[in-house]
């Protein structure tokens, strides 16, 4: 099966040249840009340990594409998921698409399109651009994917197409969970981490921070197990330190692009988070977290003015 990855960032570069050098069938293909003619690019990955493998990946636009008859990776900034699905739907409507992204809702587009096969994966790995074609690279845990379409399901087959011993990939039968306790996290550091701009290891060694960081866990969680999600605060709070603790020296990738000039996830994120807690009455016990989100949103567009 052809792997199509769609978004040529820092975990599209990874995912491809991990699934290469294992022989597997893979092309990057630029979700936003419409311009350009398909080249190879020579893209390293850098591992902890000193280590590169570096492979000749195939890169291409949507437009130079009638059909995309394959297993379709989705790793573009969600932001961009309404206009993708639209782009999608004539071309890979009965594709699987698997969306390694963050965010709660990030599937929507393209479940109210149809798409034949829809799932998540909560990824476990860092990585950032230390060149334009060269990424640090350093993998956590298992990146557990989970069916979200109700039309067809072939999980097994998915997650054998895209498992490597670099980049490993597991199947999850309940996702939602999953995905809600990465999100959750991420409503901490990718709010917080931007508007401090420090690195994502502050939370365990400020203890002030981390009770800020406790106070949009508190949030979220209520929300979350309005919805059904059942989540424990120590829980989610043990792993904010986890990650932090891990991630020491890192920094959020909401803050990479804050300086970058891009626009930001924060949307599928905190906004989100207010959006369910505003549908249940609950606006005012979630202020907190959608102020981050608000402060958040104009530092990135203030950074692009």
């Amino acid at each position: 099966m052809k792997i199509y990855i769609i978004g040529a960032g820092a975990v599209g570069k990874a995912l491809a040249v991990c699934l290469q050098q294992q022989g597997k069938d893979v092309e990057l293909v630029r979700g936003h840009v419409e311009d350009g003619v398909p080249e190879k690019q020579k893209i390293t990955l850098q591992f902890k340990d000193g280590t590169e493998i570096q492979e000749d990946i195939q890169v291409s636009t949507l437009k130079d594409h009638h059909q995309l008859d394959g297993l379709v990776v989705l790793t573009n900034k969600s932001f961009g998921n309404e206009t993708l699905s639209k782009k999608l739907e004539e071309k890979a409507k009965n594709s699987p698409i698997v969306l390694l992204q963050n965010g709660l809702g990030v599937e929507q587009p393209f479940l109210q399109k149809g798409f034949a096969e829809v799932y998540r994966c909560v990824l476990f790995v860092t990585c950032q651009h230390t060149a334009p074609n060269t990424i640090s690279y350093k993998p956590v845990a298992e990146s557990p994917i989970g069916t979200i379409s109700q039309n067809t399901s072939d999980l097994k087959t998915v997650v054998e197409n895209l498992d490597t011993p670099n980049f490993r990939f597991v199947e999850e039968t309940d996702i939602q969970r999953i995905i809600w306790k990465k999100a959750i996290a991420n409503c901490v550091f990718n709010s917080i981490c931007p508007l401090l701009e420090v690195d994502n290891g502050i939370f365990h060694r400020n203890e002030e921070v981390m009770s800020m960081a406790k106070r949009v866990v508190a949030e979220c969680a209520l929300i979350a197990n309005k919805k059904g999600i059942d989540l424990g605060v120590y829980e989610l709070e043990d792993q904010v330190l986890k990650i932090s603790r891990m991630s020491d020296g890192q920094f959020i990738s909401t803050l990479q692009d804050i300086n970058n000039k891009r626009e930001t996830e924060i949307d599928t994120l905190n906004f989100e988070i207010f959006r369910m807690a505003q549908s249940m009455n609950l606006s005012s016990h979630v202020q907190e977290t959608r102020l981050l989100g608000e402060l958040v949103k104009w530092k990135s567009e203030l950074s692009r003015n």
